[in-house]
């Protein structure tokens, strides 16, 4: 089943993850110290990126698809960004983004 994606910028990480969090109902499954926070629901792929001089913009929409082989993004006829990527295909990215965490999320 495929997890709809939304990310945004945030001017900080701390009371995105409070707010999504009630928002949400559940923790994030990661969050990066000042720079990144992670939920995955049974339906919702979130997350927050710190860039403050984005704060408040949507970063891009996209599914988390168990079929996809590999990350793609494509722009829709608005301009919109969207990337389609497995589970898999985000723990590296983000391990690739940030080698320091070595993001392995629970079963």
């Amino acid at each position: 089943m495929k997890k709809f994606h939304l990310a945004r910028s945030v001017t900080s990480i701390s009371e995105p993850v409070a707010d999504y969090t009630k928002k949400l109902g559940q923790a994030p499954v990661l969050v990066i110290k000042d720079s990144y926070a992670l939920w995955r629901t049974q339906t919702l792929n979130v997350s927050v990126k710190c860039d403050p001089a984005k704060a408040g913009h949507l970063r891009h929409l996209g599914w988390e698809d168990p079929s996809a082989e590999e990350f793609s993004v494509h722009r829709d006829v608005n301009g919109i960004e969207w990337e389609q990527f497995s589970a898999q295909n985000q723990i590296d990215e983000i391990n690739r983004l940030w080698p320091d965490v070595k993001f392995k999320p629970q079963a």
